[in-house]
């Protein structure tokens, strides 16, 4: 059985990065009741640095937590042309813990309907999508979990604004459209530099995305690049808007479907807004 717990020898530096990433994704799942006791929880591993991490960090957590859940690890073999096959079901053996590989021919369907020389993400996003769902119902479990972080649900959220004119980024936990599914994102008070740090000591079978060439999200890689720059000259900032996003102010934007600016006049207190006082005033007394 493989122990991916510690590297031989581990330096100061990868202890302390693996204790904040174990913290992390603890109090994320605490403050978002990501994992209850009996769930049965299906971690997604596409063979990335996010999802390897992800993986040996809930496995870490369930010897430690106070409750009880399952982790089942599902890859999905999207069969590229040179994938290595072999390797996930190897690993995930070799930690002795249950998995589903699941085989859909996508590459196919991506590159019948995607020109030449254009972002196939969206698609290939699409049709990974309603296969993960599925198979979430075969094995019976009631939580997806997928390896997104902090930068990537700050990247989301400028990509929504700048290209669909909406406050929107990914959710730490979030249920599908269809409601037969919850999503968690246990890495999302994650730094991804923090990921890419732990990832490189553990030296997990990283396994790249070659059904674009390794083509990322033009967009996406723009916003990654403008981050950085930003990030490197105002330390914190990423942190600083992930903080925004989770500190929402409805009356100071312009969302009227979201705050009733109609009906907003001076010296008014809507009903509700009074008995809210008269109840904090009752409880200032006790």
């Amino acid at each position: 059985m493989i122990n991916h717990g510690l590297p031989v020898n581990p330096s100061q530096n990868f202890l302390k990065v693996q204790k904040k990433l174990i913290g992390q994704t603890g109090k994320a799942i605490a403050h978002f009741n990501m994992i209850e006791d009996g769930d049965r929880v299906m971690v997604c591993v596409s063979g990335g640095k996010d999802s390897f991490t992800l993986l040996t960090i809930l496995l870490t957590l369930q010897k430690k937590a106070p409750i009880n859940f399952e982790i089942i690890a599902m890859n999905l073999d999207q069969k590229q042309p040179g994938f290595p096959e072999n390797i996930l079901p190897n690993y995930f053996k070799g930690l002795g813990i249950p998995f589903e590989i699941v085989n859909a021919d996508t590459y196919s369907i991506v590159k019948e309907k995607i020109p030449e020389g254009k972002t196939t993400c969206s698609l290939c996003s699409r049709l990974r999508r309603g296969i993960i769902y599925k198979t979430a119902k075969a094995l019976e479990v009631n939580k997806i979990a997928l390896g997104h972080h902090k930068n990537d649900i700050v990247e989301t959220f400028f990509l929504n604004m700048f290209h669909g004119s909406k406050l929107k980024a990914m959710p730490p936990k979030l249920l599908s459209d269809d409601k037969d599914n919850i999503i968690i994102r246990p890495l999302a008070f994650c730094e991804e530099k923090d990921i890419v740090s732990y990832a490189n000591t553990m030296n997990f079978p990283i396994i790249p995305c070659n059904l674009c060439g390794s083509q990322e999200n033009l967009e996406r890689k723009k916003i990654k690049a403008m981050l950085k720059n930003w990030d490197e000259t105002n330390p914190g900032r990423v942190n600083n808007i992930f903080g925004a996003i989770s500190n929402i102010e409805l009356s100071h934007l312009a969302d009227n479907t979201l705050f009733d600016f109609n009906d907003l006049q001076k010296n008014k207190v809507k009903k509700n807004d009074r008995a809210r006082k008269i109840i904090n005033i009752l409880h200032a007394v006790k």
